[in-house]
């Protein structure tokens, strides 16, 4: 198919299934069937946070790159909005203020990958040269900026920024699929096989529109540190899917879910198992961002969750789970919700 940003597509991939202007994928997938079809796992009414505290892991251990929130007050002719006593510049009225700002990385905790977090480069115009592009065929540069305007304001992407996923308003069913019980704690990378068996271990079964949400015990690790990771720890426990197995990739293409989340750092196991150069370093995130449109879910909550689902012998959920409506952002946390 040929439109203005592309002649040939990667193999596998599903650039223009959902039209060449499409921004968000497989999320076209959750329609007001699959949606009605989550509200009826509606049953107990009760609710579950799937969100880690946005201020853990704790560090920059994790990644060096990204750093927890840091907060400051708003500041107004000098002074700090923090206990400010309306008093001080408005007599005899009694309130008192606090009003606050943030410095958020919007990937440090629990989040949301957006289609522009990860391209790769690829001939998508067929003249003969790599250039780097992301999902449908949206540029670099033109699409996907990379630098500041003279007002600072310029930086974001212009396609695939997470507030298209927002105004989805991503609420489907969730299906938990649970490596803890198969892996424990051990750092173990999940081919297809492997999870098969979990998958048969406790009859999962999967739809069109769902999103698969696995449980590996990384985040009631995270929660246990309290703040203070173990860097060690961190980079050698707990489950990951090895994003080299192509029966494993090709079950994430034929399945169709609408999503992919895991509490773990990366879903995929990072640094991948090696493959035949030149390949992407992150081959699950390739598959899922960049050729399927499949978002990708990190560092989810999904503990007290996968212990009462487990209690019930029920593996599926109402999730909602909307990312920040933040204009041109590669990437958002969020508090998603489950409810049984």
């Amino acid at each position: 198919m040929e439109n203005n940003r592309w002649i040939k597509r990667p193999e596998g991939s599903n650039w223009g299934d959902f039209g060449p202007d499409d921004q968000i994928g497989r999320l076209n997938f959750i329609t007001p069937d699959v949606v009605r079809l989550a509200a009826a796992e509606v049953r107990e009414g009760l609710s579950f946070c799937l969100s880690l505290p946005l201020d853990f892991p704790g560090g920059n251990r994790l990644n060096a790159r990204r750093h927890p929130p840091k907060f400051s007050p708003t500041m107004g002719e000098g002074v700090a909005y923090y206990n400010y006593q309306v008093a001080h510049t408005s007599p005899g009225h009694t309130d008192v203020i606090s009003d606050d700002a943030v410095v958020l990385h919007t990937q440090y905790s629990t989040q949301w990958d957006s289609f522009a977090h990860v391209g790769q480069m690829f001939d998508a115009n067929d003249d003969g040269f790599a250039e780097s592009v992301y999902y449908n065929g949206y540029r670099a540069g033109m699409h996907i900026l990379s630098a500041l305007d003279e007002t600072g304001r310029g930086m974001g992407a212009k396609k695939l920024g997470i507030e298209t996923m927002a105004v989805k308003a991503i609420q489907s069913r969730g299906v938990l699929l649970d490596l803890f019980q198969l892996c424990g704690r051990d750092r173990y990378f999940v081919g297809y096989d492997d999870f098969m068996r979990a998958m048969e271990m406790d009859k999962v079964e999967v739809c069109r529109g769902d999103i698969l949400c696995l449980y590996t015990g990384f985040g009631d690790l995270i929660m246990e540190m309290n703040g203070d990771p173990d860097a060690v720890k961190l980079h050698n426990s707990c489950a990951v899917l090895d994003g080299r197995d192509e029966h494993l990739l090709r079950w994430i293409s034929d399945s169709g879910i609408s999503a992919l989340v895991a509490d773990n750092y990366a879903v995929e196991g990072l640094p991948a198992n090696s493959g035949n150069l030149p390949c992407a370093s992150a081959p699950l995130h390739e598959h899922c961002l960049f050729k399927l449109g499949i978002p990708l879910g990190e560092l989810w909550y999904l503990g007290d969750l996968a212990r009462w689902l487990r209690s019930k012998a029920r593996s599926r959920f109402m999730l909602t789970a909307p990312p920040l409506r933040l204009t041109g952002a590669v990437g958002s946390p969020l508090t998603p919700v489950a409810t049984v």
